[in-house]
């Protein structure tokens, strides 16, 4: 399994390069754009958000970021409008979730049968670890289009 950890934290560490540029690239207008809740800042917290998540064993061993405020994660249905974070923060926050993410990967147990999630039955924890890097870049997609559409490209992690 060590191949597939080590593996598993060079494909975050490249998804959190490629979420980090977004962020950095992004100008402070942009940042506030979007119809709510899919505003620009919202949804890249939404994805730092959900991959540090996803980086604990289950539910219930998940220690959230110390500023992090529960209806800014939300993308769907109508959450209470909140203050959005500053670029600075969510950037804060990645790194946050970069420095604990290599000993988050090596802790977990990907032969569990669980995702450790009610809201992904029946999903091995080695799937859901391939779920939530799929979340991420789908996350970066969204928000390199929007920056594509200003004529702002983010580079390639490799």
């Amino acid at each position: 399994m060590n191949s597939v950890k080590a593996g598993l934290i060079r494909q975050y560490k490249a998804s959190f390069d490629m979420l980090r540029q977004a962020v950095e690239r992004c100008p402070d207008d942009l940042w506030l754009e979007g119809t709510h809740p899919r505003n620009t800042w919202r949804i890249a917290y939404h994805a730092a958000y959900y991959t540090h998540l996803y980086l604990a064993q289950n539910s219930k061993s998940f220690e959230p970021w110390s500023k992090h405020r529960k209806d800014c994660v939300i993308l769907w249905n109508n959450p209470k409008v909140e203050e959005p974070y500053a670029k600075r923060e969510v950037l804060d926050y990645i790194d946050y979730i970069v420095d604990l993410m290599p000993n988050a990967v090596e802790n977990l147990n990907l032969e569990a049968k669980s995702s450790g999630y009610s809201w992904y039955p029946n999903v091995p924890k080695i799937e859901h670890q391939f779920v939530n890097l799929r979340h991420i870049q789908g996350h970066v997609g969204q928000l390199s289009e929007l920056l594509m559409a200003r004529g702002i490209e983010i580079d390639w992690a490799g």
